[in-house]
């Protein structure tokens, strides 16, 4: 189905020794993406080239439409290399989203990957705020574990329902940094914070990523993983911009896997008092 021009994974990413499993699957780059948003098909492509990125969401009703933008997706990419995320967007209710969750793993099948069982399940009623309803996530998740799926459920940062998801045997748990597109960083700190604390799952965080620094901060937290889109497709430079949060995602990984210095009340001299001039 891809044609020559389609967009592959590049060859540099980090080792596999520290590599993101998710469902049993495992994955050298930390960093997820979408489709959406972009001027074009080229630079989507261009992006997903230099973001590094091994997984690509993509919203099932949108393609099946050809929604303005998405006329051609699936020819653009090469599916060998870079492993499909059907989402659930536009799903109100939680049998809409089950419905359009078996609609995805059809069309991870018509891609070439007959064993993809992954879906970003998301539950949006709220067309204004965009907010996932906990309740219908959870009754999804619920139904779509229990038919194989590997569940990766978008949700506010709450804690609890973080835990409920993972219980009823969720891949991962997908907390907001804020809400969808809005740049506004992490504004939910301390909750994705105990939500990193407590699960056994990765955690991806995912939305309101804003900058770089806000990538890196994400993960120097501890998540196990990031999904950017808006912030990388609504960029002055599409493709500049997701190398910048390729990046960001690696160095935030790295230093919280080094660990930071403890943070102190006072002063302390980086150079030893003994032996200065003078003493």
């Amino acid at each position: 189905m891809a044609d020559p021009s389609a967009v592959t994974a590049p060859a540099t990413a980090p080792p596999v020794s520290d590599a993101l499993v998710i469902g049993g699957r495992s994955f050298r780059s930390r960093l997820m993406t979408g489709t959406g948003k972009y001027p074009s098909l080229q630079a989507m492509q261009a992006s997903l080239e230099s973001s590094g990125c091994e997984i690509v969401t993509v919203a099932v009703r949108r393609v099946q439409t050809q929604a303005a933008g998405h006329e051609g997706l699936m020819e653009a990419i090469d599916w060998s290399r870079i492993w499909m995320l059907p989402n659930t967007a536009g799903c109100a209710t939680a049998e809409e989203a089950v419905r359009v969750a078996r609609l995805g793993r059809e069309l991870a099948k018509l891609a070439g990957q007959e064993d993809n069982t992954f879906v970003k399940l998301e539950v949006i009623p709220d067309p204004k705020h965009l907010l996932p309803d906990p309740i219908g996530t959870l009754e999804a998740a619920e139904q779509l574990v229990k038919e194989g799926f590997t569940v990766l459920p978008y949700i506010n940062a709450d804690p609890l329902l973080a835990w409920r998801l993972e219980q009823v045997g969720c891949a991962t748990v997908m907390p907001l940094g804020s809400p969808i597109g809005s740049g506004q960083g992490i504004r939910n700190a301390a909750n994705i914070a105990l939500i990193i604390e407590n699960a056994t799952v990765p955690v991806v965080v995912d939305a309101g990523i804003g900058v770089p620094s806000e990538a890196a901060q994400a993960m120097e937290m501890g998540a196990a993983a990031l999904l950017i889109n808006s912030a990388i497709a609504l960029a002055g430079d599409p493709p500049a911009m997701a190398r910048a949060m390729a990046m960001a995602c690696e160095a935030g990984r790295s230093a919280r896997q080094a660990g930071r210095l403890p943070i102190r009340a006072e002063a302390s001299a980086s150079s030893p008092l003994q032996g200065r001039v003078g003493s």
